[in-house]
């Protein structure tokens, strides 16, 4: 018998024309969470609109699973030519990113608005290379 505990994350959805920005409501990501949130991304893939931007702006700490799973979502993101931007990322989970050498692996931005440029970027570089 499988046990499961589900954990209800508030997230604030802002879709825009290019991208949607998603904005976690809690000051914590734990491991318990992990399923949501891919359960929550995933399945963007699949929408006309499947960029994402992460808004981290009011995170104050993550574990170790999340963050590795936010690496896989990103992996799987641009594995379907979708972009996968985290922004806002507080010092303190920017420092333990760091400590468990996830942040270079991560697309990360200071803010949205650079996050906005990226997405759009990466675009642009899709469709050039698409049309080769």
């Amino acid at each position: 018998m499988i046990l499961s505990k589900f954990v209800q994350m508030n997230v604030k959805i802002d879709t825009k024309e290019k991208f949607t920005v998603i904005t976690p409501q809690v000051t914590q990501l734990s491991a318990n969470m992990t399923v949501e949130i891919s359960n929550l991304l995933l399945p963007y893939l699949q929408k006309d609109i499947p960029h994402i931007i992460f808004k981290m702006t009011s995170i104050l700490d993550l574990e170790e699973e999340v963050a590795n799973l936010l690496v896989e979502v990103q992996q799987r993101f641009y594995e379907n030519n979708c972009s996968f931007v985290i922004c806002d990322l507080q010092t303190k989970v920017s420092k333990k990113l760091d400590e468990l050498e996830i942040l270079e692996l991560l697309n990360v931005t200071p803010t949205e608005s650079e996050a906005w440029d990226i997405v759009q970027m990466e675009e642009i570089e899709r469709e050039l290379l698409g049309g080769q």
